[in-house]
């Protein structure tokens, strides 16, 4: 089939690897400009652009797609290509821009878009991060037939994946990019022997993943243990969970709500202050919570590297009776 690719992330760049390694004739790319990052805050390419080039498919990257829009250069530019493409299918992963009724209109068997979330559930931006920030105990992905809604079309495909106890965004990604890229090759083999079917989405269960905000990084020690570790992983690797130490910035990379057999931690309101130290050694740095205590395992302070608690404890004092405070990035 002749296929269209509209992605931008490593996310996406994995599924279009897929549908390369399957014979299909990627007729064209679409990703988003490429953005300042690093250090040196030079230009780069996204991972889309990066693998489309490795291949010598052409590519565009509009800064929209709307043609009464702020950029109508940019989306006559784009209706060109992607009219001269002459595409089957255009699939879509992680894109980032908003498909106009012309784009969705243009192939053949429309727009197919890859999402990481079991739908209803978590439409929208950021699902993975939700998914682990709300505690679910699975998720998975949806290929889905795309409208002019948010996330609102037909599902074709769809297959639930469990999310492990120590699962983060990071890690949890991977195993749904790698999903994701199975299960639109076999949507592409379906739509070849017309043997797709639409199942609307349900009207029950509807939720929002909202984009992932720097300021949520900050750790709210009103809540309890259980919520926090689930949003320290839900934060790594992007914002990553901080608090305030000794007037400095800490990262949290790793934190795991201390279990009940160890004096009801997660059962009972905390004595102390939420933020408090209640003890901190090579075993973890122990946080009292509204509700429970938290304990830091992976810490980073400014400047520094990941280290281990007992690593990092070597550099850095958090004495026990510390009140820690939230802190943003």
């Amino acid at each position: 089939m002749r296929i269209l690719f509209a992605g931008t992330p490593e996310f996406a760049a994995v599924a279009l690897q897929h549908i390369i390694q399957a014979g299909h004739t990627i007729c064209g790319v679409l990703t988003q400009p490429d953005r300042p990052a690093g250090r040196g805050m030079k230009l780069q390419a996204s991972a889309v652009k990066t693998l489309a080039l490795q291949h010598h498919i052409a590519v565009e990257q509009p800064r929209s797609l709307r043609l009464e829009g702020k950029y109508p250069e940019d989306a006559s530019v784009a209706q060109k290509f992607l009219q001269v493409t002459q595409a089957d299918a255009m699939v879509v992963a992680a894109y980032g821009l908003i498909l106009p009724q012309w784009v969705l209109d243009m192939p053949r068997l429309g727009c197919l878009n890859i999402h990481a979330s079991l739908l209803p559930r978590w439409r929208g931006a950021a699902p993975i991060h939700r998914a682990i920030e709300a505690g679910d105990k699975n998720t998975g992905v949806v290929i889905m037939q795309m409208d002019a809604g948010l996330d609102t079309g037909d599902m074709l495909l769809t297959q639930q994946i469990e999310i492990a106890p120590q699962d983060t965004t990071a890690s949890l990604h991977d195993k749904l990019a790698d999903l994701g890229g199975a299960l639109i090759v076999q949507t592409l083999a379906d739509a070849q022997a017309n043997k797709l079917v639409r199942t609307p989405q349900p009207a029950d269960g509807i939720t929002y993943a909202h984009k992932i905000e720097k300021h949520e990084a900050a750790l709210d020690w009103r809540l309890n243990a259980k919520q926090l570790a689930q949003r320290v992983r839900a934060f790594n690797p992007f914002p990553v969970a901080t608090f305030h130490a000794n007037a400095e910035v800490i990262k949290v990379w790793s934190a795991y709500a201390v279990a009940d057999a160890d004096a009801d931690a997660n059962t009972e309101p905390t004595k102390n202050v939420g933020g408090t130290v209640l003890s901190a050694d090579d075993s973890g740095i122990r946080v009292a919570c509204s509700v429970g205590v938290l304990c830091i395992t992976e810490l980073q302070k400014a400047g520094g590297k990941r280290l281990p608690v007992a690593e990092f404890l070597r550099g850095f004092d958090i004495p026990a009776g510390l009140v820690c405070e939230g802190a943003t990035p």
